[in-house]
């Protein structure tokens, strides 16, 4: 499969797939990822975009894949840009498995059926084709290592890598620590990604979940002039 039909929840996904013990890194964190990777897939499909830090759609037309369409659709149902924090932390769990499925039917994982403690069913996953994981590792690694601002797809899929926790998988240790203060760092790279991948970081840290603060009000408002009649408006809340 060329690397134009690979989409970034793809990606991210083949990414996280440990070849040693074919289960996925940061499982948790990762339905997040791949919801955050679908907002920056349709953003590059000019289906949605940014605005402040809400989306919003400005395409309806499917794109083709059925994964990514069903999230433009919901998007479109509700009728008004959306915060990326709220869609990204919404009850869409699951997508690992979803998107484990799809890359299997794609034929670029195999399925391995197993038992743990020798009861309980099991599933990994294997890569049918290692030289795809390489070539997408091998995009990272050279963003990290030659400092060139990378293409839109490969900033956007460091920025998810990171916003999940995937640098302490792709770089362990102490010798990778540069390594994952430069993924870190390739956040500023791709506005959508950068936006959608602090969505997840704020998602995991619960910050979707905080009540919005009401805005303070400005000098010389409504505020400033109840304060002035602060009587009155007493009089009124007890008459209430």
């Amino acid at each position: 499969m060329g690397r134009s039909r690979r989409s970034i929840p793809e990606e991210l996904l083949l990414l996280a797939l440990d070849p040693a013990t074919g289960t996925t890194a940061q499982p948790q964190s990762l339905d997040l990822g791949l919801a955050g990777a679908q907002l920056v897939e349709l953003a590059l499909a000019g289906r949605i975009a940014p605005d402040g830090d809400r989306i919003a759609v400005v395409m309806a037309r499917p794109t083709g894949d059925p994964t990514l369409d069903s999230a433009l659709e919901l998007l479109r149902r509700r009728g008004s840009p959306v915060r990326a924090v709220h869609w990204i932390g919404g009850p869409r769990l699951g997508l690992r498995q979803i998107y484990l499925a799809h890359l299997e039917r794609c034929g670029m994982v195999h399925a391995v059926a197993g038992q743990m403690c020798g009861v309980l069913p099991t599933t990994r996953y294997q890569a049918t084709d290692t030289a795809i994981s390489r070539d997408i590792r091998a995009r990272l690694d050279s963003a990290i290592r030659t400092g060139v601002p990378p293409d839109p797809r490969t900033a956007a899929l460091a920025a998810l890598a990171h916003a999940v926790g995937l640098g302490k998988h792709l770089y362990p240790g102490n010798e990778g620590r540069s390594s994952r203060s430069r993924l870190r760092d390739l956040i500023r790279h791709d506005p959508m990604g950068g936006l959608v991948a602090h969505a997840v970081m704020d998602v995991q840290n619960g910050v979707a979940v905080q009540p919005r603060r009401p805005a303070a009000p400005a000098p010389g408002g409504p505020m400033q002039t109840q304060q002035q009649s602060h009587r009155g408006s007493m009089a009124r809340v007890a008459a209430h």
